[in-house]
């Protein structure tokens, strides 16, 4: 395999809602969380005006997807009811929606109701599940009924809890056999575009963590587009004895690892330092597979 296979993905398109989109390049997920305790403050936007002013400025800087979240699914995060996200997301995604046209909608939710709403009533395009099905049993029939892409993340028990489940004795093989089953699952219901996201940082250790990163490549096993969610997570922030905020230059190393192994879309709260990583790691790439 050489390098330019690496850097690209190996499936080259999703149906998001009867639209083509490629992988010509790595796409970038802007983090947009309506919410009021999720762990980066940066990310928390509440106002209608403010988030349609933070959602213009990360697609102006060149997000792909817009990817909001109403349920805060930091580590020991407290529960809120299905009525309250879904008041969260009522607020938001007509204005984003409204004024954004054009953007690919994703939202992020574990609860196969919310989905359902998210994408019968407000036009949403992909639906992120933190859970990848485990915490709802109706979300995979759910999903197959809407017909829009499905993103899988690797999670062991809950955000309130999941830090107790950081145990493994092979973690990359562990979650390869997770995914095996899911997708297994997912194409007998008849879904096929399907994002694979290792789950970054839930139910997993900083050396997890980086055992994972360490082996990205492993998963394309699956030829699947990849998802990774590395931005200012604790695998850079504590490692280096910083604070989040602080965090953007160790988010912009691991974004560069996970590019050269070959991830198809970026999940980031900064889309212009993303932007930048993709482009500069592209132009190594193209000019080296080019020769001499």
């Amino acid at each position: 395999m050489d390098s330019k296979d690496t850097f690209f993905s190996k499936k080259q398109s999703l149906c998001c809602r009867g639209r083509l989109v490629n992988f010509d390049r790595p796409l970038l997920m802007g983090i947009l969380n309506i919410t009021p305790d999720s762990f980066y403050a940066g990310s928390r936007v509440t106002d209608p005006g403010r988030i349609r002013e933070h959602a213009g400025e990360m697609i102006r800087q060149g997000t792909d997807i817009l990817d909001v979240g109403a349920y805060s699914s930091r580590p020991g995060a407290g529960d809120i009811s299905e009525t309250e996200e879904l008041l969260r997301l009522e607020k938001a995604l007509p204005v984003i929606r409204e004024a954004f046209p054009g953007v690919l909608l994703s939202v992020d939710t574990f609860r196969s109701m919310v989905a359902r709403r998210a994408v019968l009533d407000f036009g949403a395009d992909i639906i992120n599940d933190i859970s990848g099905g485990d915490m709802d049993e109706d979300m995979f029939p759910a999903i197959a009924g809407l017909g829009v892409p499905y993103i899988v993340m690797h999670m062991k028990g809950r955000p309130s809890s999941m830090q107790k489940n950081a145990v493994y004795d092979d973690v990359v093989r562990e979650i390869i056999l997770d995914f095996s089953g899911k997708l297994n699952r997912l194409n007998r219901l008849g879904v096929k575009d399907i994002i694979l996201d290792p789950g970054f940082g839930f139910a997993k250790t900083a050396d997890h963590n980086f055992q994972i990163l360490s082996q990205l490549e492993a998963f394309h096993i699956f030829s699947q587009p990849l998802m990774a969610g590395l931005s200012r997570k604790s695998m850079i922030y504590r490692t280096l004895d910083i604070l989040p905020d602080q965090a953007l230059n160790g988010t912009t190393v691991l974004h560069t690892i996970a590019l050269l192994k070959g991830v198809s879309i970026l999940r980031v709260h900064d889309v212009g330092p993303a932007m930048e990583a993709i482009l500069l790691v592209r132009r190594m790439m193209e000019t080296g597979s080019a020769g001499p």
